[in-house]
Order: structure tokens, then C-alpha cells, then sequence
């Protein structure tokens, strides 16, 4: 565990890449569908957007939300409002309307930053919500103007309609502000980096706020003791897939990436082809996947006609690898794949150690940064070792708590012998070497597509419905996404004309696409206990059984 907090609060993420911009201004930070932006533009533009948010009124402590994609831009906003001593709130782009209006209340946002084909749901936000502004941009603004021309000539670029308002501001235009390249003066333990949002299990989503000392905690150990020496300083090359507004991807494009003067390969969406043309192309060594995307390149029919051998160091987090994509992806590109375990709520908790084969279902070694204890779920005594219990994590470096959210915070977060912990939710063993081996997840977290997906939340929105008097939702077993949601539902007596087919319309105007279920099967009655709480469990675990057994439920099925 770290002892040094001193080094904590003079490297600070952002003065790292700093110090990278002046160690190596003349290397590609970034390459974006096909074109490179050195670290000195990318430091300048961030300062120019900085300079722009401050003239508008952006102040330290303020909430801004990125409610875009991965692509330049993000980088660059991100950069840019640490440096003013806002907090960011990045969201998925792919929010609805009645989720975003939920988060900008929530957080206290008064900026939003968004694609021009986001910006109807934005739209719909500022006269109920206290937005200010709104920052609007295209994944292809930062492109040289003949790949834009040819874009939308072979119709190939997505946007959007923009409403011309005094306080809609275009991305490129902030850029061409005076640069901002004082820093504002943060408090590593006090101040705010960010604030992301997680499942809820109220119905709503949860704000988990972070500290600078926060997120530097397990970036350095990422960079200095996982990498260690496997990384190349100022000459290796990772590709950035999963989406940056995802704990586990930010933390590892940190510290291999930005942080250590290195070139990423920002890919705005996991097309396969496009992925393994660019680890052929520029050489990757340093991958970080979900079980979906490993699945998709080994069954990919174009495959073998790109060369993979460069990439040596490559990570699956999200879910648990299935060793038979493990043992497929050593036979194809002779390297193994290393898993990272974490959750938005303590950020990076274990990788697995590179050069040490993992175990079947491990999920790593803890951080030096982050403490686990493995515990009775009931008791919270800790279980004897080598036994499965519900995994504890702590670390000194982290906030403890949920943005606004008292109730949900006693729920997750424990005193034991003077330590906050928090309750992952997650079953683990431990092996006497200290690798976490990963049992089985509490009922209410569903891991679909390597989301985790609340089941209370998507029980909510399904009762918010006005014939729905109950719910129930489980995940499905499924190999190529993890899991499937599945809806257990019932009607009032009364209901009529009322299918799988219209629940799940209804379920797409409130959630994300990867929350909407899979399946809406229909029942008389949901199980429940003596004091009337519903068994999950039970329910998920009967699921299975019918899996096992290939008795299929009648269900309406969703696309």
C-alpha cells in the first residue's frame, strides 16, 4: 500500500500527460481514423478548451458532462476541465432523454458536452434542468476537410440537427479561444476529478463521485507495477476500444497511454475489421477487451489475413474470459490474456500478473493501493481461506460514498474494524498466492455485454408501466454476451392487449439500448419471502435450470 501521499498530489493525471507534452511534443498522443494528434496539439487544444469553458463561465468545482463517444474531443474536453478544477461527468452517448434529464438534475450540471445527433435529447434537458450551456460537436470535426467532404458524400458521417441559440457553441469554434495554461489549484483528497454513474438499485442511477488521489492511486500501479517494465516509454502503441467513459478503460488509457508518453489507437466503435488494421498497422502491443470483442475477432472470417503478432500484453475486463476463448486466443496469436477486475466504485481492484499464466476464472492480484477482504455475506465475518465469500474492497485514496444517495450508500458501504469497505456485489475465493478467483455475482447485477446492469433498475422502469404491478429481472446465460436480460412480469387483472413487444418499446424510451430486456416472459406471480422481498435468485437460478434441461419458457422476444 502506498505510504507517500506527497507523490500523489504533485502527479496528478492530467500533470502527467503535462509532463509527457514536454518529454515528447512531437509524438503521436492519439491516432482517430487516421489522423495523429501529437501530445504539444493535444495539450494546446485542451488549454484552448479550458480557456473557452472559462470565459463562459466554467469554474472550479462546476459539472460538465461528456455525453459523447470515444474520439478526439473527449480527450480533449477531459484534459481541459481537470485543468480548470471542474469536475467531469462522462455518461454513454447512447443515454435516452429520460436518463440524461435524471443525471444533469442529479449532478448539478450546468454544461453538457454533446454530438450533434445527442443533441435532441440535450435539446429536451434545458427547459426542465438547470443547463447553462451546451458544447456541440461531430465525430469528424477534428478531420481534414477533404475526408469530411468525402464522408458525407458517400453518406458515411452521422449528424445531426443544431439548434442556433446563444447557449449552443460549437466544439471547433471554443478551440480557436486564447489557451488557459494556468492550472487551477486542487486538493487531490477534497476535490472532485469526476463523477460517473453506475446501476441503481432504487430505480435510478447512482453518482459515484471520485478524487484526484483517487484515481492516481491506481493508475500509478497500474503504470509502475503491473506495466513496470513491459512498458516502452515514448515508443509503444495501445488501441483504446472500450468506451472511455468506463472506469477500466480511462484508468488503463491513463497509464499506459497518456501518462507514459505512449501512442493510442482511439477507436470510436468496435468494428473488427477497422481493430485489427490498426493493431497491424501500427504494431500494438497493448490491448484491453471484453469477452465479446476476444469472441468477435476469433470468429471473425478475415482474420487470419491480418497480422496480430505484435500484441503481447492483452487484458479482458468487464466479465470473466471463458477459458475456451482463453485457450483460442493463446493458440491464435501466442500470447494470454490477462484479466482486470474493478468496479466504478473503487476503481482498478486486481490485474493478473504478466509472465504468470491465469487461473481458470481468476481475476487478478489486488492493486497495492486496494485492500480486499473476502467475507460471510451475511455476517461479514471474514470466511476461512481458500472458502467463497463476498468480496470487500478499501482503499485510503477513495471517496466512500454515492453522489446524493444516503440510503443506497449505507447499503453498499460497511464499517468493519475502522475501514469503509465496499460491498462488490461479486463471489471470490482466494488461492494461497493471493489470485482472486472469481465464484458468482449477487442476483441483482447482471453483466450483459460487459455492462453491469442493474436489475432494479430495469424492475422500475418496467413498473412505471401502468398495467405492470410486478417484476422481476434476471440474467440469462448466454456465450457470446455473458448474459441476457430477461423480465419476469405481472399485469393487473384488468391489462389488456399488453405484450412482450410493447414493454420493451416502453423499456427503450427509458433505458439505455443495454438494459432494455431480451425477453418478457409472463407470469400469474413473482416469489417472494415471508416479509415480501422478492428472491431473485431463485428466480435467476430456476432460469438456468431451464437452460440446462432445453426446456425453453414461452416468451415474447425482443430484437
Amino acid at each position: 500500500m502506498y505510504t507517500d501521499t506527497d507523490t500523489l498530489e504533485q502527479e496528478l493525471t492530467f500533470s502527467r500527460f503535462d509532463r509527457m507534452s514536454e518529454k515528447y511534443p512531437n509524438r503521436s498522443a492519439l491516432v482517430y481514423l487516421g489522423e495523429h494528434v501529437s501530445y504539444r496539439r493535444l495539450r494546446d487544444l485542451s488549454e484552448r478548451f479550458a480557456g473557452a469553458l472559462s470565459s463562459l463561465g466554467v469554474a472550479k468545482g462546476h459539472r460538465v458532462m461528456l455525453y459523447i463517444p470515444n474520439c478526439v474531443q473527449w480527450v480533449i474536453a477531459f484534459l481541459g476541465i481537470q485543468k480548470l478544477g471542474a469536475v467531469v461527468v462522462p455518461v454513454a452517448p447512447i443515454y435516452t432523454s429520460h436518463e440524461i434529464i435524471y443525471m444533469i438534475k442529479d449532478a448539478g450540471a450546468e454544461t453538457v458536452v454533446c454530438m450533434d445527433t445527442n443533441f435532441c435529447y440535450v435539446k429536451e434537458a434545458l427547459a426542465g434542468t438547470n443547463l447553462k450551456r451546451v458544447v456541440v460537436t461531430n465525430l469528424t470535426d477534428l478531420l481534414p476537410t477533404w475526408k469530411r467532404v468525402l464522408g458525407h458524400l458517400f453518406d458515411k458521417i452521422p449528424t445531426g440537427k443544431v439548434d442556433n441559440d446563444p447557449q449552443v457553441h460549437r466544439f471547433t469554434r471554443l478551440l480557436k479561444h486564447a489557451p488557459r495554461t494556468e492550472v487551477a489549484t486542487i486538493d487531490p483528497a477534497e476535490d472532485l476529478a469526476y463523477i460517473l454513474y453506475t446501476g441503481g438499485t432504487t430505480g435510478f442511477p447512482k453518482g459515484v463521485p471520485g478524487n484526484h488521489m483517487g484515481m492516481t492511486s491506481y493508475v500509478n500501479d497500474v503504470t509502475e507495477d503491473v506495466a513496470g517494465k513491459y512498458l516502452k516509454e515514448g515508443e509503444d502503441a495501445y488501441i483504446a476500444i472500450n468506451p472511455l467513459f468506463h472506469i477500466m478503460a480511462l484508468g488503463l488509457f491513463m497509464a499506459v497511454g497518456l501518462n507514459r508518453g505512449n501512442t493510442t489507437l482511439l477507436m470510436p466503435f468496435p468494428q473488427v475489421d477497422a481493430i485489427m488494421e490498426s493493431i497491424q498497422r501500427f504494431k500494438v502491443r497493448w490491448l484491453l477487451g471484453v469477452p465479446a470483442l476476444y469472441r468477435m475477432i476469433l470468429e471473425n472470417d478475415r482474420q487470419d489475413r491480418y497480422d496480430l503478432s505484435s500484441l503481447t500484453y492483452c487484458y479482458c475486463g468487464g466479465d470473466v474470459l471463458p477459458e475456451e476463448v482463453k485457450e483460442r486466443w493463446q493458440k491464435r496469436c501466442n500470447t494470454p490474456i490477462y484479466q482486470v477486475y474493478g468496479s466504478t466504485e473503487v476503481g482498478h481492484v486486481a490485474y493478473s500478473r504478466i509472465g504468470v499464466e491465469p487461473s481458470p476464472r481468476a481475476i487478478g492480484f489486488p492493486l497495492k493501493s486496494r485492500n480486499c477482504l473476502i467475507v460471510d455475506p451475511v455476517t461479514l465475518e471474514p470466511v476461512e481461506a481458500g472458502k467463497s465469500g463476498e468480496l470487500l474492497v478499501t482503499s485510503p485514496y477513495t471517496l466512500k460514498s454515492y453522489y446524493n444517495k444516503p440510503e443506497e450508500t449505507q447499503k453498499t458501504y460497511v464499517e468493519i474494524d475502522g475501514k469503509r469497505w465496499c460491498r462488490m456485489g461479486d463471489f471470490v475465493s482466494a488461492l494461497p498466492t493471493g489470485e482472486l478467483i472469481y465464484m458468482e455475482r449477487s442476483a441483482d447485477i447482471i453483466k450483459h455485454k460487459a455492462f453491469r446492469v442493474s436489475a432494479s433498475e430495469v424492475e422500475a422502469a418496467l413498473q412505471d408501466h401502468p398495467t405492470v404491478i410486478g417484476a422481476c429481472v434476471v440474467g440469462v446465460p448466454d456465450p457470446k454476451v455473458g448474459e441476457r436480460i430477461k423480465a419476469i412480469v405481472v399485469l393487473k387483472e384488468d391489462a389488456r392487449g399488453v405484450g412482450g413487444t410493447e414493454l420493451i418499446r416502453w423499456c427503450r424510451d427509458r433505458l439505455a439500448p443495454y438494459k432494455v430486456p431480451s425477453y418478457i416472459e409472463f407470469r400469474d406471480m413473482l416469489p417472494k419471502s415471508k416479509v415480501g422481498k422478492l428472491l431473485r435468485r431463485e428466480v435467476r437460478d430456476d432460469e438456468i435450470r431451464r437452460i440446462t434441461k432445453s426446456k425453453p419458457a414461452t416468451v415474447a422476444k425482443g430484437a
